[in-house]
């Protein structure tokens, strides 16, 4: 069995690829020309049915909407909820974040209802079964304890997984060498930390990579490179290092290609609306292409209870300067578990992000679909309207409940409708 790399490095177009080219309104031979270069991937494990996605340079952005349980807050069924709101309201993909709970049944029951691919942080299921206490000075983890959940995730059907592999000794003691405002904010990235701090040995992640690549091989597991020094406010965006864990994904990327795993790389979740377009620049050159998955980013550490719109802002940004996949920001981010009506708001405010920088760089169906939405504003074709907008849902209650809902016109301008007074003035 081959993975989606492996295939499209011998010019086969696979149905996956088929139905990825589809859905992009792109030809399937370019999809896997794309793939195969590695300015696409396509997570989908073997072990796994759905219609798939690509992620890449020249399709549309994809948004993923993180779910998952809490050692405070334990109920599957409200997670599951969170999966079908997400995908109702145009996820692309789900990560599964639980640390509450009986891990691999909540994993397992977010596969078998997931409509679409399926990411986790196998890490997270590691440390949170274990009771270690807050000041110990033991290492969190055996690391054949992780290579063992990687396996077992992956056997499950898990689409992607986020590694925090870039993360070296070598880094670490340069992180020591300079401040930072807020140290470490990938919860990840502290426990490797946390590891080689306590241990004095390599990452594991790090030093046993082709261990990781034998397993992702073998069920098509897109590796998703984490980013676990990734800076947690403005003021920490594009430090040093932050750049030197980039360069160790880059070289990482290289050899994921090199055995037939596809990868792509995570990016910041901080960082100012001035540093974006180049932080995203710099993304692409050292990983040499490689799908950029980004956190927001936030442009601002000041909007607790609407960061779901600073993330939007910068993601956004991101987008139209090479950033292929979103992950999703809440309103509940640096608060609270989210609620299900903060992944509905998470989702559709990435989508508006995703789609403005769709629309930005050009995508055929982005502009078409906003050229289309036009011509029926200009009509006063409110059903075709709403046929076009990222989510209509809203839309269509604000103008039902309106006084006018029987009207042409909104009750915003009425008979002074500008369309109406100029085709008046025109015809």
């Amino acid at each position: 069995m081959y993975t989606q790399l492996q295939y499209a490095n011998r010019g086969v177009v696979t149905p996956e690829m088929e139905q990825a080219a589809l859905h992009d309104g792109v030809s399937p031979n370019w999809l896997c020309s794309q793939i195969s270069s590695g300015r696409c991937v396509l997570p989908k494990n073997i072990n796994r049915t759905f219609k798939a996605r690509a992620i890449g340079e020249g399709l549309s952005t994809k948004v993923n909407a993180n779910i998952g349980t809490s050692g405070k807050r334990c109920h599957i069924d409200e997670e599951l909820d969170k999966l079908n709101v997400a995908v109702k309201y145009g996820a692309d993909s789900v990560m599964d974040l639980s640390t509450g709970g009986d891990l691999h049944q909540i994993l397992q029951k977010v596969l078998k209802h997931s409509p679409v691919m399926v990411g986790t942080v196998p890490i997270y299921t590691v440390v949170a079964r274990k009771d270690i206490a807050p000041d110990s000075d033991k290492a969190l983890f055996d690391p054949e304890e992780i290579f063992t959940e990687i396996e077992t995730q992956a056997k499950m059907g898990v689409d992607f997984m986020t590694l925090h592999c870039a993360i070296t000794k070598s880094s670490i003691r340069f992180f020591d060498t300079f401040k930072r405002t807020t140290g470490i904010v990938s919860r990840g990235g502290s426990l490797i930390y946390k590891y080689i701090k306590t241990t004095g040995l390599e990452n594991p992640l790090y030093e046993h990579y082709d261990r990781i690549l034998e397993i992702c091989q073998k069920y098509d597991v897109t590796i998703s490179l984490g980013d676990g020094l990734r800076p947690g406010c403005g003021a920490d965006a594009n430090d040093p290092i932050q750049i030197e864990e980039l360069l160790v994904q880059g070289e990482l990327v290289q050899r994921a290609r090199a055995k037939g795993v596809q990868v792509m790389v995570e990016g910041p979740g901080h960082m100012p609306l001035n540093q974006i377009e180049m932080n995203m620049k710099l993304m692409k050159r050292v990983c040499d292409g490689a799908p950029l998955y980004v956190l927001g980013p936030l442009t601002t550490d000041a909007a607790a209870g609407y960061d779901h719109i600073a993330g939007a802002i910068g993601g956004a940004i991101a987008a139209t300067h090479g950033a292929n996949f979103l992950c999703y920001v809440t309103p509940a981010e640096h608060l609270c578990l989210p609620t299900t009506e903060d992944v509905k708001q998470g989702v559709v405010a990435s989508r508006i992000a995703a789609h403005s920088a769709d629309v930005a760089n050009g995508l055929p169906l982005a502009v078409i679909n906003d050229l289309k939405l036009s011509q029926a504003r200009y009509s006063l074709n409110w059903g075709k309207m709403f046929d076009f907008m990222l989510e209509p849902e809203l839309a269509r209650k604000r103008k039902d409940e309106s006084e006018s809902k029987t009207d042409d016109y909104c009750t915003m301008c009425g008979e002074l409708c500008a369309m109406k007074t100029y085709k008046e003035t025109h015809n």
